[in-house]
C-alpha cells in the first residue's frame, strides 16, 4: 500500500477544491450576462471602445440591454435595444439626457463607446457634469453572430413588409 504524506493530501485536496469552486466562475464569463444591469460593476464583460467609459451588455428574451458607466462605476445610461427599436429605461445619472437618432453624434466632445453592425452608443459630456448617451440602430439583417458583442443576439427583423389592405 502506498502511504502519501499527510502536508501532499492537504495540498491536494486544496487544489482540487480551488479548481471545482473555479469552474462556474468560468461558465459564467461565457455566459451571456442576463443580470446586473443597473450595477456600478456588474458580472458582465466591458466591451467599452472607450478609456474613459465601460459599457456592459445584458441578453434576455431577444432583448439586448447596454449599459454605460463611466470610470468610477457611476451608471450614466441604459438602453434596451430590439428590432431597431430603442427604449431609454429609468437608470442612471443621465437617464433623461439619453438620446436616439439616426447618425452617431459627431462633436468634438463626443466619442463612440461602444461599435457593432447593429448599435452605436456615443457619449458626450456637457458643461454642467451630465453625460448625453446617444444611441443609433441599424435595422437590416446586419447583426448576426459574430458581428454582435453578445453571442446569441437573434439578429436585426428587416423593415416591416408592405401592408396587404387596401
Amino acid at each position: 500500500m502506498v502511504r502519501i504524506p499527510r502536508s501532499l493530501a492537504l495540498v491536494g485536496g486544496f487544489c482540487i477544491c480551488t479548481l471545482l469552486s473555479a469552474v462556474p466562475a468560468l461558465a459564467q464569463q461565457n455566459a451571456d450576462a442576463v443580470t446586473g444591469l443597473g450595477q456600478s460593476w456588474p458580472n458582465a464583460a466591458d466591451v467599452s471602445t472607450s478609456p474613459h467609459y465601460h459599457v456592459y451588455v445584458f441578453y434576455k428574451d431577444g432583448i439586448r440591454y447596454f449599459q454605460v458607466n463611466d470610470l468610477n462605476g457611476n451608471v450614466r445610461a441604459a438602453v434596451a435595444v430590439a428590432n431597431g427599436v430603442v427604449l431609454t429605461l429609468p437608470i442612471g445619472l443621465d437617464a433623461g439626457d439619453a438620446t436616439h437618432s439616426a447618425s452617431p453624434q459627431t462633436s468634438n466632445a463626443s466619442e463612440t463607446v461602444y461599435n457593432d453592425k447593429g448599435v452605436t452608443l456615443t457619449a458626450t459630456p456637457k458643461q454642467n457634469g451630465h453625460v448625453t448617451v446617444n444611441t443609433v440602430t441599424v435595422l437590416d439583417n446586419a447583426c448576426e453572430p459574430p458581428d454582435c458583442a453578445v453571442i446569441g443576439v437573434s439578429g436585426q427583423v428587416g423593415a416591416p413588409a408592405a401592408s396587404t389592405t387596401h
